[in-house]
């Protein structure tokens, strides 16, 4: 009976009549085939990290469960999942770097792109920023011309587009250079300050759009910034130009009180101050009438010339009809 008991737990036979060890080791299993009704041997191997089952014949490859099977009558053993995926890995793999390299070469900007797609463009938006009147609204996509100037610069296009930027404004203020020239001397003041605070509030909108170009151009490789680039180009072409007569004509319009605008005179002279600070030696006692600390500081060793000064302006303003 004990005997018995013990080959019912070592041996058990299914109802296909399949007979497997119910042990803890698990080494041994035994199918019938419609041919003979011996059992015969099968035998397994541990088989890891795998889920795929694949069947073929008498072959059969569980990875799921970590076991693999294999037919005693046959001398050849399942090769592993992952050999038979590596081929179609490798291909996958391959499609993914073909597809790609297609697609950048697809997104590739030639020079020619440049000149007649983007240029084009950034160009049109250019020429609104610069001529618009502040009273007009004009529609420009800031989104669409920053997308642009980025595409630009990943392209290696900065170059190409720093000196196309920098010509296009150039070309511009040499022509409100050239308007101001015929500009009659009573009007003169009051046009170079629209021509100065159109071109600011035109920077005001340009700078950020090219900040892209900014950041990765100018001040990685020319160590430069866009804005004092731009800002010099109105010094050069426009403010230099016509520094002394400017200056001249504010001087007389600063003797006589209210023949141009206070406004007008004090963004002038601020103006001229931001562009380049040393025209403030032109004219000290015109720029210390807006701009602070222009003229040299107090000394201690000349408070007897200031009380003086003092006093011959109070005599002045006494003699003209101011009391005291």
């Amino acid at each position: 009976m004990e005997d018995m008991e013990e080959d019912s737990y070592g041996l058990n036979d299914d109802h296909n009549h399949n007979c497997y060890e119910n042990s803890a080791s698990g080494q041994v299993h035994c199918r019938r085939t419609g041919l003979s009704d011996v059992p015969q041997r099968l035998t397994f191997s541990p088989v890891l990290h795998r889920r795929d089952v694949t069947t073929q014949g008498n072959h059969i490859s569980c990875s799921n469960s970590g076991l693999k099977f294999m037919d005693s009558d046959s001398s050849s053993v399942s090769s592993d999942t992952s050999e038979t995926e590596s081929p179609l890995s490798s291909s996958i793999a391959g499609k993914l770097t073909l597809n790609s390299a297609s697609k950048f070469l697809m997104n590739v900007m030639t020079e020619e792109d440049y000149r007649t797609t983007y240029w084009p463009n950034l160009e049109k938006a250019i020429d609104h920023l610069l001529i618009q009147n502040p009273m007009d609204h004009i529609s420009i996509s800031y989104e669409q011309i920053y997308s642009y100037v980025y595409k630009c610069v990943c392209q290696q296009h900065s170059d190409l587009l720093y000196k196309d930027l920098m010509l296009k404004i150039t070309t511009h203020l040499q022509q409100v250079s050239s308007d101001l020239d015929i500009s009659p001397p009573e009007n003169f003041i009051e046009n170079f300050n629209i021509a100065l605070t159109r071109y600011i509030d035109a920077l005001q909108c340009i700078v950020p759009v090219f900040i892209y170009m900014n950041k990765f151009y100018i001040e990685t490789k020319l160590n430069r910034d866009l804005r004092e680039d731009l800002m010099k180009l109105f010094t050069d072409n426009v403010a230099g130009n016509h520094v002394n007569l400017l200056i001249s004509l504010l001087i007389e319009a600063h003797s006589k009180p209210f023949q141009v605008r206070p406004s007008t005179m004090a963004s002038v002279v601020k103006g001229l101050y931001t562009l380049k600070p040393d025209w403030a030696h032109l004219a000290p006692a015109l720029f210390s009438g807006f701009i602070p600390q222009i003229n040299p500081p107090t000394v201690e060793s000349q408070l007897s010339d200031y009380a003086a000064r003092d006093q011959k302006l109070q005599m002045e303003l006494s003699l003209n009809g101011f009391p005291r």
